[in-house]
């Protein structure tokens, strides 16, 4: 009988850590852990390096979060953090392929140098805004700077780039 007494104050007490931590057995299975898979709101930390030069990182922002096959991050990134459990690391190294893509030679375009702000001196590198006739904007850069007229480069910036993460899994929901 006295254990009976004490198995009943085991499942109470159990009961009741469960109840106030707020867990109710959603993704605890006994041997399994929950993993990143699609329909997952995952949070992680990160770093990305591009050509040995760590251009973006969550620590001042705080982690990255989306849902995982919802297709709000690079295809080559989802794709190596899918199965990881929360506490894992992971280096990624994501091909341009299955991140910005190739540079495309198509989207290049020459511009006459009167359509660009007269006050601007115009430099092979420099980014310049451009609107759309729908009234959205976006960073193209310049490729070349001729006589008369500037070959604007309208790829993504990181296209034809390999990125390197360094990311840290923080939540899986």
């Amino acid at each position: 009988m006295k254990e009976q007494g004490v198995f009943f104050y085991i499942c109470l007490f159990s009961f009741l850590l469960l109840s106030m931590t707020g867990l109710r057995g959603e993704g605890v299975v006994k041997g399994e852990e929950v993993v990143i898979e699609a329909g997952k709101k995952v949070s992680f930390d990160y770093a990305l390096t591009v050509d040995g030069k760590v251009i973006d990182s969550s620590k001042d922002k705080g982690p990255l979060e989306y849902v995982h096959g919802e297709a709000k991050i690079i295809p080559g990134l989802a794709r190596q953090l899918e199965g990881l459990r929360v506490g894992e690391s992971k280096v990624v190294t994501v091909p341009a392929q299955e991140a910005y893509g190739q540079v495309n030679p198509q989207a290049f375009k020459e511009v006459a140098k009167t359509s660009l702000p007269k006050e601007a001196k115009l430099q092979v590198g420099m980014p310049l805004r451009v609107g759309t006739p729908d009234g959205k904007n976006f960073v193209v850069k310049i490729a070349e700077v001729k006589k008369d007229t500037v070959i604007l480069d309208f790829n993504h910036p990181l296209a034809g780039k390999t990125l390197k993460f360094e990311v840290k899994i923080v939540s899986i929901q």
